[in-house]
């Protein structure tokens, strides 16, 4: 392909989705659908021949798309979010994932009589809602602050890391291996590897990196810094058999753990308003009309299974998991769709399996098409329908799902676990992160061992063992110095829980200094054979080589322990402020009490508590503020003092002020969920 001809495509694309933007904004309807219909006009398979020289030039652009949509996505992400959601999006995501499996399948065998491998395929297609999609119509519906965005958001995001799995297992069957449950254990292994390395180093560096870039005072430079970082790492992705969107999406939550987010985020949204217009209109050059003229039956009911299977199941769990109603049903009605998971699925039954005579690729493509264009209209349906169903609701019903909801929240307040578990919790993870690092270490080092550098140094090709089996070795001598100390920290938590409060001091001291010594013996152990596991791949075959390995292993352990130790202490510390870079950005927006509103949308009020209030007694946490209206608690005055920003321990006293930001409609979720006035 030429390069004329390839800008050749590159014009008229760009023209028509220009020209379909226009349009659609002038009408007032979602532009995502303008960008399928015109796919679909432009595709060979309309008109007998292609309007463009190359399609497959094109959809490598597409792919942009993905990368940049994913990596916004991720810069809006919000772990403080995520880790109050966990609770409804983990279970949904599961339920959602399990049940349109066995639905796809049982529509398959029993209903159009296919055999088991292509039945398998068709569940697994049908089982993972669009997350690009999603964060496309909510972006352009401006509905992002929306409460029951951040449930979608999670489930999505859960789903595609369970898909990952499923890909595993279909992938099996269509080789003929059958359902192999250790492919899918191995598949999970790497990414939780790959997830873990990515964050835990990316937490660790990338922030500092991106804030210091940011002191340059320079747009382009901070741009092509996270830019490079972002392709790099959907490379690994793509390399490892995972998607390019989850590598984009992992350096999206990078950027959000620095201090210079949404300057990050203003840089890279044109990129990302031109390369997923190009992407969206690529799936649509992938319809074929004549095949889906050919399957409208089967076409349509497989939406309406997608559109109530799918919707049905979230809205469920969505309830049991404690939202409310209109919340529920918002979600069930924004994950009513299926995206770029259905193709992939797809692609693999017919590349794999051979079978190119059924139809199962474009029915997919045809279904997605249609929940796609489905979904804008139902997620704007979905605010008049949830208000209508809450309205509705019969009050025996309503008290029922209002005191389940007040056990379920009992429930989990009685879990929370003392300062004590927490402590030990935190610590046994943390050791069980720098195992994963070791792990993801020394596969990237076997990677890279097997690669030729013939071209870069005939010298390093020629003794590439060397170095990467001696990097590998030097990384887990470094991570043991660390991994020692949480072993010492373990042993004292284990050794309080043990002997309580009651017991002798000297009986105390030395139960706890033989559960310390048991504890670093232990640690000690699984570093060493992690060691040995990791040089039975790297470890060069050269005598001299060998030695020269242990002996610097054996120097820089003596020499370097104080520093390694040192460098662990730092390496937490920059972890836990990027995990709190949210945090100071709130701080920051309420400093000397003056709240910056930075989103568009967002407003600022006081509400005072009387002494009616259902929220007297009750914790922030309790009363599940932000998870049930959306709104934030930024301080409270009392007796003429200010307390910024709240814990979630903070307990309400008749004449408290609450000052709180959020959109109306949070806002006035909030005054009905405290039963308030508003404060003069």
């Amino acid at each position: 392909m030429s390069e004329s001809l390839f800008f050749q495509d590159l014009a008229v694309m760009m023209s028509v989705v220009g020209l379909v933007s226009v349009i659609f904004t002038r009408l007032g309807w979602p532009k995502v659908i303008g960008y399928l219909l015109a796919g679909i006009l432009m595709s060979e398979h309309t008109w007998g021949g292609s309007f463009l020289a190359d399609p497959k030039s094109i959809g490598t652009i597409g792919q942009l798309g993905i990368v940049f949509l994913m990596f916004t996505l991720g810069l809006e992400f919000s772990a403080d979010d995520m880790k109050k959601v966990k609770h409804v999006t983990v279970p949904t995501a599961i339920f959602d994932t399990l049940m349109m499996i066995w639905l796809g399948y049982t529509v398959g065998t029993h209903m159009l009589g296919w055999g088991s491998v292509p039945s398998l395929f068709l569940g697994a297609a049908l089982c993972d809602s669009a997350t690009t999609l999603l964060a496309k119509t909510i972006e352009e519906m401006r509905w992002g602050d929306r409460p029951f965005v951040r449930y979608i958001f999670g489930t999505t995001i859960f789903e595609d890391i369970l898909c990952v799995g499923v890909i595993a297992l279909v992938t099996g069957v269509a080789t003929g291996k059958g359902m192999n449950v250790g492919a899918v254990g191995m598949s999970l292994g790497g990414l939780l590897v790959f997830f873990t390395g990515v964050i835990v180093f990316g937490l660790v560096f990338a922030p500092r990196i991106l804030n210091r870039v940011a002191l340059l005072k320079d747009d382009e430079t901070l741009l092509l810094t996270i830019l490079g970082l972002c392709f790099f790492v959907s490379f690994l992705a793509f390399k490892l058999d995972y998607s390019l969107a989850l590598g984009a999406f992992l350096v999206g939550i990078l950027g959000a753990s620095s201090d210079v987010r949404n300057r990050l985020h203003e840089l890279a949204g044109p990129l990302r308003s031109m390369f997923s217009a190009v992407f969206f209109v690529t799936i649509g050059l992938l319809v074929d009309p004549v095949t889906c003229f050919r399957n409208i039956p089967l076409i349509l009911g497989l939406v309406l299974l997608v559109v109530f299977g799918k919707g049905f199941n979230c809205c469920v769990m969505s309830l049991l998991t404690g939202q409310s109603v209109k919340n529920a049903v918002q979600t069930g009605f924004g994950l009513a769709q299926i995206g770029e998971f259905a193709y992939m699925v797809a692609l693999i039954y017919m590349t794999e399996t051979g079978d190119t005579a059924s139809p199962i690729y474009q029915v997919v493509v045809a279904v997605s098409l249609v929940t796609t264009c489905l979904n804008p209209a139902m997620l704007r349906a979905s605010d008049r329908v949830g208000d209508w169903c809450e309205a509705h609701l019969p009050e025996r019903v309503r008290g029922w799902i209002a005191a389940y909801q007040d056990w379920l929240s009992r429930i989990r307040n009685a879990s929370v676990p003392s300062q004590l578990q927490k402590h030990l919790r935190s610590r046994a993870a943390w050791l069980g992160v720098v195992f994963l690092l070791n792990f993801a270490v020394a596969i990237a080092a076997t990677m890279l061992a097997r690669l030729d550098y013939t071209l870069f140094s005939r010298f390093f090709n020629d003794h590439k063992a060397f170095f990467f089996c001696l990097v590998a070795n030097l990384f887990c001598v470094f991570m043991l110095a660390p991994a020692l100390g949480l072993a010492v920290s373990i042993g004292r938590d284990v050794a309080a829980v043990l002997t309580g409060t009651r017991q002798p001091k000297r009986w105390k001291a030395a139960v706890r200094q033989f559960v310390t010594w048991v504890c670093w013996a232990a640690v000690f152990a699984l570093s060493f054979v992690q060691l040995v596991m990791i040089n039975v791949n790297l470890l060069p075959t050269e005598l001299p080589a060998r030695v020269t390995i242990d002996v610097l292993l054996l120097v820089a352990a003596v020499v370097g322990w104080k520093r390694f130790k040192r460098a662990g202490h730092v390496a937490t510390y920059r972890f836990n402020s990027a995990l709190a870079a949210e945090r100071r950005r709130t701080r920051r927006a309420t400093a000397r009490g003056d709240v910056t509103l930075t989103v568009p949308g967002d407003f600022y009020e006081h509400l005072a508590i009387p002494e009616a209030s259902p929220a007297i007694g009750e914790s922030i946490r309790s009363l599940d503020i932000r998870a049930k209206t959306g709104a934030s608690v930024v301080a409270v005055e009392r007796a003429g003092n200010r307390f910024r920003n709240p814990g979630p321990s903070w307990t309400f006293e008749a004449g408290d002020v609450a000052v709180v930001i959020g959109d109306p409609p949070q806002l006035a979720a909030l005054h009905e969920l405290f039963a308030v006035r508003k404060a003069p």
